[in-house]
């Protein structure tokens, strides 16, 4: 069985910002605050034996940034980035990661209310990646927790 989703206790009129990712024609996003810059697609440079989901590596303002394909570090299959791409620049546990996603679509402030627990799917299934399901007019955004999807030893492997 996969870990429990944990959300904020709160009186549910709590409010954030978050930022609305798209790849492979679904939504997820991110809190705004862990969003540095967002960037057009740029060519990066492959690293040999670097981890699966790392594309590369790219100069950001004097620093090397590893690229990061999303769709592939959350299971699916990866992001083929075209000229239409974007690279979301994070900053995960001190590092910045530059995250590979097919559009940036809205920044939307949402209620914890409108936060809902993931539903069990099957055993498989890790829930904890996620903060939850939001709501919305157009239907309902996969809320990633970047801390949780990128652990210490992950950023400590893609820094080596």
């Amino acid at each position: 069985m996969s870990n429990p989703v944990r959300l904020r206790a709160g009186t549910g009129n709590e409010t954030f910002e978050i930022i609305a990712l798209r790849f492979r024609d679904q939504e997820f996003c991110v809190r705004t605050t862990t969003i540095r810059e967002i960037r057009g697609w740029a060519p990066s440079t492959a690293v040999p034996h670097s981890p699966p989901d790392v594309i590369g590596v790219i100069n950001f303002r004097g620093l090397v940034i590893p690229i990061i394909d999303l769709a592939y570090k959350l299971g699916m299959r990866s992001t083929e980035a075209t000229e239409r791409s974007a690279i979301v620049m994070a900053e995960v546990y001190g590092m910045v990661l530059g995250l590979v996603v097919d559009g940036v679509s809205d920044i939307l402030t949402v209620s914890t209310a409108q936060v809902q627990p993931v539903p069990e799917i099957t055993a498989s299934f890790d829930r904890s990646v996620t903060e939850g399901l939001i709501t919305h007019d157009s239907g309902m955004i996969c809320f990633l927790s970047l801390c949780r999807l990128f652990q210490p030893r992950d950023i400590e492997t893609v820094a080596a």
